[in-house]
Protein backbone atom coordinates (compact mmCIF):
# COMPACT_ATOMS: atom_id res chain seq x y z
CA UNK A 1 0.00 0.00 0.00
CA UNK A 2 1.08 3.48 -0.44
CA UNK A 3 0.95 6.40 1.43
CA UNK A 4 -1.96 9.21 2.45
CA UNK A 5 -1.92 12.70 3.57
CA UNK A 6 -4.19 13.61 6.73
CA UNK A 7 -4.63 16.93 8.30
CA UNK A 8 -4.45 17.24 12.23
CA UNK A 9 -5.55 19.73 14.41
CA UNK A 10 -4.95 20.60 17.71
CA UNK A 11 -6.55 23.11 19.86
CA UNK A 12 -7.69 24.21 23.53
CA UNK A 13 -4.27 24.09 25.14
CA UNK A 14 -2.67 20.98 23.08
CA UNK A 15 -0.95 22.68 20.49
CA UNK A 16 1.35 23.75 23.76
CA UNK A 17 2.69 20.42 23.99
CA UNK A 18 3.52 20.54 20.19
CA UNK A 19 5.63 24.31 20.98
CA UNK A 20 3.05 26.07 19.75
CA UNK A 21 2.32 24.54 16.64
CA UNK A 22 -1.89 24.09 16.41
CA UNK A 23 -1.69 21.61 13.02
CA UNK A 24 0.29 19.74 10.99
CA UNK A 25 -0.24 17.46 7.89
CA UNK A 26 1.11 13.49 8.20
CA UNK A 27 2.10 10.60 5.69
CA UNK A 28 0.54 8.00 6.60
CA UNK A 29 0.46 4.12 5.51
CA UNK A 30 -2.95 3.51 3.52
CA UNK A 31 -5.26 1.78 5.92
CA UNK A 32 -4.12 3.43 8.96
CA UNK A 33 -6.48 3.47 11.91
CA UNK A 34 -7.48 7.12 14.00
CA UNK A 35 -5.53 4.92 17.02
CA UNK A 36 -2.39 4.67 14.31
CA UNK A 37 -2.50 8.16 14.06
CA UNK A 38 -3.04 8.51 17.86
CA UNK A 39 0.24 7.01 18.34
CA UNK A 40 2.11 8.24 15.72
CA UNK A 41 1.44 12.32 16.87
CA UNK A 42 2.58 10.51 20.53
CA UNK A 43 6.03 9.55 19.14
CA UNK A 44 6.61 11.94 16.31
CA UNK A 45 4.96 15.42 17.29
CA UNK A 46 4.18 16.07 20.81
CA UNK A 47 8.04 17.29 21.80
CA UNK A 48 6.58 17.22 26.14
CA UNK A 49 4.67 15.77 28.44
CA UNK A 50 3.19 12.80 25.89
CA UNK A 51 1.01 11.86 29.17
CA UNK A 52 -1.12 14.41 28.93
CA UNK A 53 -2.49 13.71 25.19
CA UNK A 54 -2.77 10.25 25.18
CA UNK A 55 -2.90 6.94 27.24
CA UNK A 56 -1.98 3.53 25.41
CA UNK A 57 -3.45 3.59 21.91
CA UNK A 58 -6.89 5.95 22.52
CA UNK A 59 -6.21 9.94 24.15
CA UNK A 60 -6.91 11.12 27.64
CA UNK A 61 -9.86 11.51 28.90
CA UNK A 62 -11.19 14.75 28.54
CA UNK A 63 -9.47 15.21 24.81
CA UNK A 64 -12.30 15.75 22.11
CA UNK A 65 -11.52 13.89 18.62
CA UNK A 66 -13.61 15.34 15.44
CA UNK A 67 -13.37 13.35 11.97
CA UNK A 68 -13.82 16.02 9.49
CA UNK A 69 -15.90 18.16 12.39
CA UNK A 70 -17.95 15.22 13.44
CA UNK A 71 -17.42 13.86 16.81
CA UNK A 72 -15.50 10.87 16.41
CA UNK A 73 -17.74 8.80 18.43
CA UNK A 74 -20.30 8.95 15.84
CA UNK A 75 -17.29 7.33 13.16
CA UNK A 76 -16.13 4.32 15.62
CA UNK A 77 -13.28 6.55 17.52
CA UNK A 78 -10.14 4.67 16.99
CA UNK A 79 -11.13 1.98 15.33
CA UNK A 80 -12.00 4.55 12.24
CA UNK A 81 -10.39 3.91 9.24
CA UNK A 82 -8.71 7.16 7.85
CA UNK A 83 -9.66 8.38 4.29
CA UNK A 84 -6.82 10.21 2.07
CA UNK A 85 -8.10 14.45 2.75
CA UNK A 86 -9.39 13.12 6.33
CA UNK A 87 -9.34 16.50 8.89
CA UNK A 88 -8.56 15.04 12.63
CA UNK A 89 -8.90 17.82 15.18
CA UNK A 90 -8.11 17.09 19.23
CA UNK A 91 -9.56 19.61 21.56
CA UNK A 92 -8.55 19.41 25.23
CA UNK A 93 -11.41 20.03 27.23
CA UNK A 94 -9.39 20.24 30.39
CA UNK A 95 -7.78 24.01 31.71
CA UNK A 96 -5.58 24.42 33.91
CA UNK A 97 -3.19 21.62 35.39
Amino acid sequence: GGLMRVQVEFSGGLELLMQGRNEAELDLAEGSLVRDLIVHVRDHLIQERPELFSSGDTVRPGILVLINECDWELEGEAKYALQEGDTVTFISTLHGG
